[in-house]
């Protein structure tokens, strides 16, 4: 090891690359929520599974 070298390297994380994580994680959240409820209407043979939008795309959604 190099006499002036860190003993440890360090990262810092942008702004940007939070927001995009923070999506993605709000994404994934949608998408287990309506897999799970449709888990639960599949189960039960709940027809209307198939006219709920919310299940069917769970990332369109109207603006909040």
């Amino acid at each position: 090891m190099a006499q002036n070298a860190p003993d440890v390297i360090s990262a810092q994380i942008s702004k940007g690359a939070l927001d995009v994580t923070r999506r993605l994680a709000a994404r994934a959240k949608r998408i287990a929520i309506a897999h799970g409820e449709n888990a639960i209407r599949s189960h039960r043979s709940d027809p209307s599974r198939w006219r709920k939008a919310r299940l069917l795309w769970p990332l369109f959604r109207k603006a909040d």
